[in-house]
């Protein structure tokens, strides 16, 4: 009979009872009886069996936040107690491993390097003892906080006067951040639909300051700044070429006026006695050389 149980169906010696099952362990009391006395003896079954690995003791999936130790335990039953160990597909090294001192596994895993990025993907976790061993795929998925924050001005960081320029920000984080920014006041200045950027269109000296981006998660937040410089020397240039370019025209409309007033005259051979007296004679120049005295005549225009 089962201890504190009834008749549990009597095996004689010689004979073979039903399949055993898990259940059948525990303690029994044999009683042996003829017509001169009982004998009485307790025994102690213990059924042993393969390994299995169960959802509720091994879940397929894994959340690991980056920066924590690297546990993966799976809780396994068997008897003898099964060793079960944890490895990333394609890689041979163990996660973890729990130790085979119970009929149950439920020991934490002992734990290996610090979580990082690498760590995410599929790992069997196998559970064995001499009777067998069963196998499930558990998949890890790695949190973290920001990181790699960028920020950065395109086209440039350099910006003229006008001009449209937009200040972009990514960075790196699971689950995806969220942005923020602290940015010159300026009413030309917008956002993105999802606050990765700015857009400035018409640029002017209100721009120009420190661009910072702030990236969050549920895991912590990180910063990165730029700084947008607005060039408006090119209206000093602007206005120099154009008071340049006044008084060079005006400096050309004099000398043209005094030109046609004293330089552009009909040229040509004259009788230089007629042309003496003439009203149109505006100068009579004369000098000598080896050919003796040389008259030179220049009249104005009619």
């Amino acid at each position: 009979t089962r201890d504190g149980g009834g008749h549990h169906g009597a095996v004689t010696r010689g004979q073979s009872g039903r399949v055993v099952t898990r259940a059948d362990g525990g303690r029994y009391v044999c009683r042996a009886t003829n017509r001169h006395g009982v004998a009485v003896r307790s025994v102690l079954v213990t059924v042993e069996y393969q390994p299995s690995i169960g959802e509720r003791g091994c879940p397929e999936r894994r959340l690991w936040l980056e920066g924590t130790p690297a546990e993966l335990g799976c809780a396994a039953t068997g008897n003898p107690p099964p060793l079960v160990t944890c490895a990333k597909l394609g890689d041979s090294r163990d996660i973890a491993a729990a130790a085979p001192n119970a009929s149950d596994s439920q020991d934490p895993p002992r734990a290996t390097a610090n979580v990082t990025r690498a760590h995410a993907g599929t790992y069997e976790c196998r559970a064995s003892n001499a009777h067998g061993s069963a196998v499930r795929n558990v998949t890890v998925a790695v949190e973290y906080g920001p990181a790699g924050v960028t920020v950065r001005a395109l086209p440039s960081v350099n910006v003229t006067r006008g001009s449209g320029f937009t200040v972009d920000c990514g960075a790196e984080a699971l689950p995806a951040p969220t942005f923020t920014w602290a940015l010159p006041a300026a009413p030309n200045a917008r956002l993105a639909a999802d606050n990765r950027s700015v857009t400035v269109t018409g640029a002017t000296a209100a721009n120009r300051g420190v661009y910072t981006c702030t990236a969050s998660n549920r895991h912590g937040r990180r910063a990165g700044s730029v700084v947008v410089r607005v060039d408006e020397s090119w209206l000093v240039v602007l206005v120099a070429l154009g008071a340049l370019g006044a008084v060079t025209a005006l400096g050309l409309a004099v000398a043209g006026g005094y030109y046609l007033k004293t330089t552009a005259c009909k040229k040509g051979e004259y009788n230089v006695r007629d042309a003496e007296g003439s009203s149109e004679a505006a100068c009579l120049h004369r000098h000598r050389d080896n050919r003796g005295d040389i008259f030179g005549i220049q009249l104005t225009q009619p």
